[in-house]
Protein backbone atom coordinates (compact mmCIF):
# COMPACT_ATOMS: atom_id res chain seq x y z
CA UNK A 1 0.00 0.00 0.00
CA UNK A 2 1.26 3.29 -1.03
CA UNK A 3 0.20 6.65 -0.03
CA UNK A 4 0.38 9.13 -2.17
CA UNK A 5 0.44 13.17 -0.60
CA UNK A 6 -0.19 16.39 -2.56
CA UNK A 7 -0.94 19.74 -2.96
CA UNK A 8 1.34 21.67 -1.18
CA UNK A 9 3.25 24.68 -2.66
CA UNK A 10 4.60 28.43 -1.99
CA UNK A 11 2.10 30.91 -0.60
CA UNK A 12 2.14 33.78 1.38
CA UNK A 13 1.02 34.29 4.95
CA UNK A 14 -2.77 34.37 5.27
CA UNK A 15 -3.25 32.14 2.23
CA UNK A 16 -4.64 28.66 1.72
CA UNK A 17 -3.54 25.29 0.73
CA UNK A 18 -5.48 21.83 0.30
CA UNK A 19 -3.46 18.96 0.35
CA UNK A 20 -4.42 15.65 -0.55
CA UNK A 21 -4.16 12.07 0.18
CA UNK A 22 -4.61 9.31 -1.61
CA UNK A 23 -4.14 5.31 -1.56
CA UNK A 24 -2.68 2.86 -4.03
CA UNK A 25 -4.94 -0.03 -2.65
CA UNK A 26 -8.19 -0.34 -0.56
CA UNK A 27 -10.19 2.54 0.48
CA UNK A 28 -9.46 5.31 2.55
CA UNK A 29 -12.57 5.24 4.61
CA UNK A 30 -11.34 2.13 5.83
CA UNK A 31 -8.73 3.04 8.05
CA UNK A 32 -7.51 6.06 10.52
CA UNK A 33 -5.64 8.56 8.69
CA UNK A 34 -3.80 11.29 9.85
CA UNK A 35 -1.28 14.20 8.96
CA UNK A 36 1.60 14.80 10.30
CA UNK A 37 4.40 17.44 8.96
CA UNK A 38 8.07 18.01 9.80
CA UNK A 39 10.09 21.30 10.13
CA UNK A 40 13.75 21.09 9.54
CA UNK A 41 15.40 20.04 12.73
CA UNK A 42 11.85 19.16 14.12
CA UNK A 43 10.33 16.15 14.85
CA UNK A 44 7.80 14.34 12.96
CA UNK A 45 4.33 16.04 14.58
CA UNK A 46 0.62 15.47 14.58
CA UNK A 47 -1.54 18.16 12.74
CA UNK A 48 -5.01 15.92 12.10
CA UNK A 49 -6.57 12.95 12.19
CA UNK A 50 -9.67 11.46 10.55
CA UNK A 51 -11.52 8.37 12.51
CA UNK A 52 -12.88 5.42 10.26
CA UNK A 53 -16.55 6.30 10.46
CA UNK A 54 -14.97 9.96 9.26
CA UNK A 55 -17.02 11.53 11.98
CA UNK A 56 -14.59 12.30 14.18
CA UNK A 57 -11.85 14.71 13.82
CA UNK A 58 -8.82 15.88 16.18
CA UNK A 59 -6.25 18.40 15.34
CA UNK A 60 -2.99 19.89 16.83
CA UNK A 61 -4.28 22.80 19.61
CA UNK A 62 -1.63 25.22 16.83
CA UNK A 63 -3.97 24.55 13.63
CA UNK A 64 -7.30 24.43 14.97
CA UNK A 65 -9.43 26.90 13.63
CA UNK A 66 -7.31 26.89 10.69
CA UNK A 67 -7.26 23.48 9.45
CA UNK A 68 -10.02 20.79 8.75
CA UNK A 69 -9.35 17.41 7.88
CA UNK A 70 -12.36 15.47 5.54
CA UNK A 71 -12.87 12.88 3.66
CA UNK A 72 -14.47 12.23 -0.16
CA UNK A 73 -15.01 8.30 -0.01
CA UNK A 74 -16.08 8.48 -3.37
CA UNK A 75 -12.96 9.86 -4.62
CA UNK A 76 -11.31 7.45 -1.87
CA UNK A 77 -9.17 10.86 -0.82
CA UNK A 78 -8.46 12.75 2.06
CA UNK A 79 -8.06 16.36 2.30
CA UNK A 80 -6.66 18.64 4.49
CA UNK A 81 -7.92 22.28 3.86
CA UNK A 82 -5.55 25.02 5.28
CA UNK A 83 -6.51 28.19 6.15
CA UNK A 84 -4.55 31.33 7.55
CA UNK A 85 -1.36 29.95 6.64
CA UNK A 86 1.94 31.58 8.59
CA UNK A 87 5.31 31.19 8.55
CA UNK A 88 5.11 28.46 11.59
CA UNK A 89 3.16 25.92 8.87
CA UNK A 90 5.87 25.57 6.61
CA UNK A 91 7.32 21.93 6.98
CA UNK A 92 6.86 18.72 4.79
CA UNK A 93 3.38 17.40 5.32
CA UNK A 94 2.88 13.46 5.33
CA UNK A 95 -0.56 11.40 5.25
CA UNK A 96 -0.11 8.28 7.10
CA UNK A 97 -2.66 5.34 7.50
CA UNK A 98 -3.27 2.85 10.30
CA UNK A 99 -3.29 -0.79 9.39
CA UNK A 100 -5.81 -1.85 11.25
CA UNK A 101 -9.49 -2.04 10.26
CA UNK A 102 -10.43 -2.51 13.74
CA UNK A 103 -9.39 1.16 15.64
CA UNK A 104 -11.76 3.57 15.75
CA UNK A 105 -10.16 6.60 17.52
CA UNK A 106 -7.40 9.00 15.88
CA UNK A 107 -4.08 8.15 17.65
CA UNK A 108 -1.30 11.36 17.80
CA UNK A 109 1.68 8.61 17.62
CA UNK A 110 3.12 8.36 14.98
CA UNK A 111 4.30 5.56 15.57
CA UNK A 112 1.11 4.07 15.14
CA UNK A 113 0.29 4.42 11.60
CA UNK A 114 2.18 1.80 9.44
CA UNK A 115 1.67 3.59 5.86
CA UNK A 116 3.24 6.73 4.77
CA UNK A 117 2.89 9.03 1.84
CA UNK A 118 6.05 10.22 0.59
CA UNK A 119 5.23 13.74 2.08
CA UNK A 120 4.38 17.18 0.02
CA UNK A 121 6.11 20.63 1.36
CA UNK A 122 4.30 23.22 1.99
CA UNK A 123 6.11 27.08 2.17
CA UNK A 124 4.36 29.86 4.16
CA UNK A 125 6.62 33.42 3.20
CA UNK A 126 5.73 36.06 5.55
Amino acid sequence: VQLQASGGGLVQAGDSLRLSCTRSRGAVSAHVVAWFRQAPGEERSFVAGISRSGTSTSYADSVKERFTISRDDAKNVVYLQMNSLTSEDTAVYYCASQASFSTLRVSRTPDTYTYWGQGTQVTVSS
